[in-house]
């Protein structure tokens, strides 16, 4: 006789929060290390002087890593207690991505002019595929979290005599 296992406890918000802490935590690196540290288009703040824009870039880099951090250990103890939907995490960090993308790219550029993509430039193709690019980020995620469905039920399992 063959018995179902019970689904496990924590349904798919633990795993989607698991997933969009780490997708901000690895937007976040991304951007840190490719558009302040590679390219030297930006610093998280660029109202003040070259120190304060790398004081603010420190901050932010250590920032984006506690949250990849986080997101990881969260990942480690869901699969550690079998709360884990791999679909749901994933979701949650294009979802995660996503968000962080759309937040500096309408807020920290356009709002509050903290910084700009770059500088000396037409900004219009650079906010137009940063904004676009975060949104199809969201909707990739959106799509995938709707389809995932809650956490998975492990398949029949033969019982053990």
């Amino acid at each position: 006789m063959s018995r179902r296992a019970a689904p496990p406890a924590g349904g798919r918000g633990p795993s989607v929060g698991a997933g969009a802490l780490f997708g901000l935590g690895i937007a976040g690196f991304v951007d840190e290390t490719v558009f302040h540290q590679l390219l030297h288009w930006h610093h998280f703040w660029d109202g003040g002087s070259v120190g304060a824009g790398l004081v603010s870039d420190g901050l932010f880099h250590a920032a984006s890593w506690i949250c990849l951090v986080a997101g990881l250990f969260w990942f480690a103890d869901q699969r550690r207690r079998g709360t884990l939907g791999m679909r749901n995490w994933t979701a949650g960090i294009l979802l995660g991505a996503g968000a962080f993308q759309l937040y500096d790219g309408l807020i920290q550029h356009l709002l509050f002019r903290l910084h700009q993509i770059r500088y000396g430039v037409n900004l219009l193709p650079y906010n137009l595929t940063w904004n676009v690019l975060a949104g199809i980020l969201l909707v990739i995620g959106g799509v995938l979290l709707r389809h995932s469905g809650s956490v998975a039920v492990p398949p029949d399992v033969p019982e053990r005599r």
